[in-house]
């Protein structure tokens, strides 16, 4: 028997056995059942509505004339957040490992500040609480659990981190020598006061902000500026590159999982999408995920298209 994996960070919990938390949970972690779907959609509603909220409440003219009624709906909020929460929790096999995971941190957030606003008032002698109130928008990173492309988009990344990492780590050489050299050219006289400010001055050049706060004077800071500004046009294409091959990458793995297909009799592997029978044991092969949702496999090109 192959050893368990330890499910990755962010995995749905363990569904339970039976009875209404297995009904629960059917309804809120699972998206492949009526009641799931309107569940989720539902939700993303509430938390869009309630990030406009928040954003509506922190102009000062909405907030004169309609702050009650924006507490109001705060508050009603934080409770559906709250039930939302505690439902979570008592559906699951192991609550304090989903309170632990990803998704329960964020779960967490998303009430906390509102009731740490309202027993703990005396945090305005050290921060004022409408800070606290603003880490309600916080709320949007619940939206990650129920749309795949960003769960998508975050293995990518994920799995491309250490080429992100080395291309950080080059960009970071680069503007460190350049704003050495443009402190050198240019001078205190010229604004780069410091190896730090010409550091911030080669990012924003590079990163093509281009602030505008320091600008170099002499026509060799110029001419090392505009190499550095066609550098930054390059340099911006880099992570673009790497994480879009990771997700064709990691979208060719899905399909091939799609299409291959493991024998029930002898637990065999790697068979094709157009087999039949096991090369092993003869078994009559099940058929392929791929034509169950309605996508056909080429043999001839070894490529999947979709039907019509």
């Amino acid at each position: 028997m192959k050893p368990t994996a330890p499910p990755p960070p962010g995995a749905v919990p363990e569904k339970p056995l039976e009875g209404w938390r297995l009904r629960w949970y059917t309804v809120i972690f699972e998206a492949d059942t009526r009641a799931g779907r309107l569940f989720d959609q539902l939700l993303i509603g509430v938390i869009l509505v309630s990030i406009g909220v928040v954003m509506a409440d922190s102009v000062q003219s909405i907030h004169q004339v309609h702050g009650q009624a924006l507490m109001r709906m705060e508050w009603i909020f934080t409770v559906l957040f709250t039930a939302e929460y505690l439902a979570r929790l008592l559906c699951v096999r192991k609550p304090l490992q989903y309170a632990t995971s990803f998704y329960g941190v964020i779960d967490l957030v998303a009430v906390l500040p509102t009731y740490l606003a309202l027993f703990v008032p005396e945090l305005h002698a050290f921060i004022d609480v409408r800070v606290l109130r603003l880490l309600r928008v916080f709320r949007v990173f619940k939206l990650t659990a129920y749309v795949t492309e960003y769960q998508s988009l975050a293995r990518a990344l994920s799995a491309s981190r250490r080429k992100i990492m080395v291309f950080l780590s080059a960009v970071l050489m680069l503007v460190l020598v350049m704003g050495t050299v443009m402190y050198v050219v240019e001078g205190p006289a010229n604004g780069f006061t410091s190896i730090p400010t010409s550091v911030y001055w080669a990012i924003s050049t590079v990163t093509t902000v281009g602030f505008g706060d320091i600008t170099p004077k002499t026509d060799l800071g110029r001419m090392i500026s505009s190499f550095m500004m066609l550098l930054g046009w390059g340099t911006l294409a880099v992570p673009t590159g790497i994480v879009t091959a990771e997700m064709s990458a990691q979208r060719r793995l899905e399909w091939m999982q799609l299409t291959t297909r493991s024998c029930h009799e002898c637990l065999t592997e790697g068979h094709a999408a157009d087999a039949d029978f096991c090369f092993h044991c003869g078994a009559r092969l099940p058929p392929c995920k791929a034509d169950e949702q309605g996508t056909k496999a080429d043999p001839a090109t070894d490529r999947l298209r979709a039907p019509g």
